[in-house]
């Protein structure tokens, strides 16, 4: 089988959405032999130079087995509107070249980072002969009109109109949880036939529980703190001014931190913000590299996983995979409808607290630092509940759909 994968993120990129992406093409290659294409952007934030500046609208690698066709658009912060637009009209045009240069693939996969790529990816998969499948990462225009910066009706309408398109045109139509697929089928119009439901995945034999006392808890003088962590992108829909007036409300735990491990558009206003109230118990740390990821994970005695009011089921939180497999329960500061809410309710392995309500998250993350031995149990649940969305589990329904859209017979 072969199969082409449009997506701004990839590899070296540290985006959850590049990371996914680097995982499951990489697996389809090595555990079923397809041959893999990836037709993506820049790096935004990687660790190394593999994202400089190239000439030429598309330059060629290959990582792992996977053929990377780069998009050499522009690599602005993303911290305005004007920029974030810039990041996805320069990735889309040079796109639309590399995209000649994908031979002919079986199946071609739109993800939407950006929202307009999968435009791209349908033109690629019709003058190709190819069928075409649509990840739903995010459901587009209600992500951006509830973003602080992109309020532009014009542009939401565009984006909803490309949207509903991409879902009737598609062959397949990937949702990441039960709550996103009513959303695309209720109130996007999607062929509920054509919907499918594969959950994100952590991997279970790489991401394990691990003690407290570890390196990154030591150089940061972590070990003997009730840490309540936030890990990833530190953007616009988390919502996480409510966790600083949450910190506010808990001056009086005196083993208590607030760490925030991560970077994004909102990082500096929080950062201001902490100055502010004086609050020694939130710390800022930048992206751990995966290697480091374990250690910092067993920092945390519990983590949060926010979003704004109105956000669930367009947005399916990724990180939720890997707190589970790290053997950490976490608050789910969401929606109750959530899918965040509904694996902490199924599986008892965390707090759900009222998105955007400050009391309500400082009463969860007070709850957790009091009993700290009921905290340790949900933790332990966590990893259990881990084990049905494992990275094997996922990438074979990944693999299983695809070979069935594309029409290509199974090998024995």
């Amino acid at each position: 089988m072969k199969v082409c994968f449009f997506n701004r993120s990839y590899w070296p990129d540290q985006a959850a959405t590049g990371q996914f992406l680097t995982e499951l093409s990489e697996d389809l290659v090595s555990r079923y032999g397809a041959e893999v294409t990836v037709v993506a952007g820049r790096s935004l934030n990687a660790p190394s130079d593999a994202g400089r500046w190239r000439l030429g609208p598309v330059s060629r690698e290959s990582h792992r087995g996977v053929a990377i066709r780069r998009a050499n658009g522009t690599r602005l912060r993303p911290g305005r509107f004007v920029a974030r637009v810039s990041n996805y009209l320069s990735y889309f045009a040079a796109a639309t070249v590399a995209s000649f240069g994908v031979g002919r693939p079986d199946v071609v996969v739109s993800m939407t980072d950006p929202p307009i790529v999968g435009l791209a990816a349908l033109w690629t998969a019709r003058r190709t002969g190819a069928r075409f499948v649509y990840l739903c990462e995010d459901i587009f225009p209600e992500v951006a009109a509830l973003i602080e910066d992109f309020h532009n009706p014009t542009v939401n309408a565009a984006l909803d109109r490309i949207n509903r398109y991409l879902l009737r045109e598609a062959d397949g139509v990937i949702a990441l949880g039960d709550r996103m697929r009513r959303r695309l089928v209720e109130e996007k119009g999607a062929d509920p036939a054509r919907v499918h439901v594969i959950h994100n995945w952590a991997d279970c034999e790489a991401i394990v529980p691990g003690p407290k006392d570890n390196a990154f808890a030591r150089a940061h003088g972590l070990v003997d703190r009730f840490v309540v962590m936030h890990s990833g992108n530190v953007g616009l829909s988390q919502n996480l001014d409510v966790l600083i007036e949450a910190a506010d409300r808990l001056r009086s735990k005196e083993r208590l931190t607030i760490a925030i491990v991560g970077d994004g558009s909102k990082r500096q206003a929080l950062e201001a913000m902490v100055t502010a109230r004086g609050l020694t118990s939130v710390r800022f740390f930048p992206y751990q590299p995966k290697a480091q990821l374990h250690d910092s994970f067993a920092t945390a005695d519990a983590f949060l996983v926010s979003l704004k009011r109105g956000l669930e089921g367009f947005i399916v939180p990724s990180k939720v995979y890997g707190i589970l497999a790290a053997g950490r329960p976490y608050i789910a500061a969401t929606d109750p409808s959530s899918e965040a809410a509904a694996i902490v309710r199924d599986g008892q392995c965390g707090l759900v607290a009222a998105p955007g309500d400050p009391a309500a998250l400082a009463d969860a993350i007070a709850t957790m630092y009091d009993h700290p031995a009921a905290t340790a149990e949900m933790g332990e649940r966590a990893r259990r509940v881990a084990r049905q969305f494992d990275r094997r589990i996922a990438v074979q329904m990944y693999h299983d759909l695809l070979t069935r859209v594309a029409g290509v017979a199974r090998a024995a």
